[in-house]
């Protein structure tokens, strides 16, 4: 059998921040360090000499314990990503290493990712969003007629939302009253008007005032005066938000939930750039019919939007205020000196502008360490462009924006990461954007490094000239700055 032997001086595990043990043949522990201690949440003594069935019940019925099963059988190490409920029900995930012990028994390395799976969870749920967006940008577009604009904005609000049913109240003039443009998700026939005046009612009060207003309770409130809408259809929280554009208040956006449900402040925040989306895609609608807007302008409002959100993704302040809007002009310009099309440059752009997104699952000990990076937190740190290739590959509208976020660490001399790629192996945008995106972060201030001056990221830039930077890509970058 393969692996660990019993000959192992065991105490060199002991002081390892990644948790170690030993299991037998019997699959009892035999061996606990003290990092896996504090990874499974019990003391020694409850798991020391007993089996994991007898520590941990129903694990038989387990991914994790078929795989250890396996291992146990074949004599051969696996490795894989396992969740792990705590006694106090708390989640936890963990990179696990199993490697047969001889004579029998199994070792198991464990390290704890659930920092990095929160930040990726969240990323994920942030470019969900953006695509949410991008799909009512492209109901925007669609030249549709306003009911059908309505319904299908409220289908995706509901299912962004996690709400039960929505409807959009827009205001008509010079009457001042509300009339219903679109509904879901209501068990019964909403009607098609209501008797329900700006400043009259919770909704009247939401667009007359500007604000969002939630009711955690409608049972128990007194101020909504739909009452029979919310006992007939069971709804137990509402949320209405006005729909504004260019300052003028043009309905109100409503959500209701039939079960009591947590929600926080980033999830308003999202329901009010939701309405302020729908409120665009309604005067869009009400402009196009008036004025016949063209789509050439739809679309360059759309445009704004990917980029007004590309800058949010600088959220936790990955790059210097405005590195990101920077590179990705020069970028441009550089590609367009090259001769890349119209088509090719709005991929260019998109790329250039989530460049670093998979730094997000990044942990903040090692993303702002003033300090040197030690191996193992430079394993990590060099996951993001694959981190970012995970999450933008799974939106189908940024498949082709792809190569810069997943490419731009790649050296001319195949020294760089995530894949090792070597010369045109790399893609042209991505060699591109590498001079430029080194040449933007040396002339910035860093938590590691004070900025460089002018000449000595120029000087750094050529000597890396045919080894790190593509020398075509460094002579198209001199050109668009001495321009």
């Amino acid at each position: 059998m393969s692996g660990i032997t019993t000959g192992t001086d065991l105490s060199i595990f002991d002081e390892l921040l990644e948790g170690c043990q030993i299991i037998d043949s019997e699959w009892r522990y035999v061996y606990l360090n003290d990092a896996v201690i504090q990874q499974a949440g019990k003391p020694r003594e409850e798991l020391l000499g007993r089996t994991m069935m007898e520590s941990f019940p129903g694990i038989e019925n387990t991914e994790l314990f078929v795989t250890l099963q396996r291992v146990m059988r074949d004599g051969k190490p696996e490795r894989m990503q396992n969740q792990f409920t705590y006694p106090d029900g708390a989640v936890g995930w963990f990179e696990l290493h199993i490697q047969p012990w001889s004579p029998a028994g199994m070792f198991i390395l464990s390290l704890d990712v659930t920092p990095l799976k929160t930040a990726l969870d969240h990323a994920e749920k942030r470019l969900e969003r953006i695509s949410t967006l991008r799909q009512i940008d492209q109901v925007i577009t669609s030249g549709a007629d306003l009911a059908s604009v309505a319904h299908a904005i409220l289908g995706h609000v509901s299912a962004a939302l996690g709400v039960d049913a929505a409807d959009m109240l827009l205001l008509k003039l010079p009457s001042l009253f509300f009339k219903q443009a679109g509904a879901r998700g209501f068990r019964s026939t909403t009607p098609e008007s209501l008797k329900l005046k700006i400043g009259e009612g919770i909704a009247g009060k939401a667009a007359l005032e500007k604000r969002t207003i939630v009711i955690d309770d409608l049972v128990a409130d007194d101020t909504f005066t739909r009452r029979d809408l919310a006992q007939m259809e069971g709804f137990i929280s509402y949320f209405g938000t006005p729909l504004v554009s260019k300052g003028q208040i043009l309905g109100v956006l409503e959500c209701f939930r039939r079960q009591k449900k947590d929600y926080n402040q980033e999830w308003l925040d999202y329901f009010e750039i939701l309405a302020g989306q729908a409120a665009i895609a309604v005067d869009h609608v009400k402009t196009f019919n008036d004025l016949g807007h063209t789509k050439l302008e739809l679309l360059l409002a759309y445009e704004n939007t990917i980029e007004g959100w590309a800058r949010t993704l600088e959220l936790r302040d990955i790059e210097t205020k405005g590195h990101s809007l920077r590179v990705t002009d020069l970028t441009v310009r550089a590609a367009t000196q090259i001769g890349y099309g119209e088509a090719d440059l709005v991929q260019i752009q998109r790329g250039a502008l989530l460049h670093d997104i998979g730094k997000l699952s990044i942990p903040d000990a090692i993303l702002f360490k003033p300090g040197k990076l030690t191996e193992e937190e430079w394993q990590i740190m060099r996951q993001h462009p694959k981190v970012a290739y995970d999450i933008l590959s799974k939106i189908e509208f940024l498949k082709p924006a792809l190569d810069i976020p997943y490419c731009h660490h790649e050296k001319w001399d195949g020294s760089g990461y995530p894949r090792g790629l070597k010369g045109d192996a790399i893609p042209e945008p991505a060699r591109i954007f590498a001079v430029i995106d080194v040449w933007d972060a040396l002339r910035s201030d860093r938590p590691y490094r004070p900025r460089w001056s002018e000449d000595k990221v120029m000087e750094h830039i050529r000597e890396q000239s045919g080894s790190h930077f593509d020398p075509n890509a460094v002579a198209t970058f001199e050109n668009v700055i001495n321009s």
